[in-house]
């Protein structure tokens, strides 16, 4: 489960071999959720309403970079950091 992101207390991963539609999980005080790239939408989980809302924003900014992400995840090579909300 390599951390791509960091940020607020939001801890980003993506897990190799994983199932579709391409998402990513992120963690936040003990709560998880799992979030499509493709739409930038909840999957499965919560987290708090403030936090979800900026995970999301940041989701949408770099949307890209999480499928590349994916796409090395699939092929199980090392996945790159992404850049923190600010």
């Amino acid at each position: 489960m390599p951390t791509i992101c960091f940020f607020r207390g939001i801890r980003i991963y993506m897990n190799f071999s994983e199932h579709r539609p391409p998402h990513f999980h992120a963690t936040y005080g003990g709560d998880e959720v799992l979030v499509s790239i493709n739409d930038i939408e909840v999957l499965e989980g919560a987290i708090s309403s403030k936090q979800q809302k900026m995970l999301l924003g940041w989701a949408a900014l770099h949307q890209e970079e999480l499928l590349e992400n994916w796409v090395l995840a699939e092929k199980k090579k090392e996945l790159f950091e992404i850049e923190p909300l600010r």
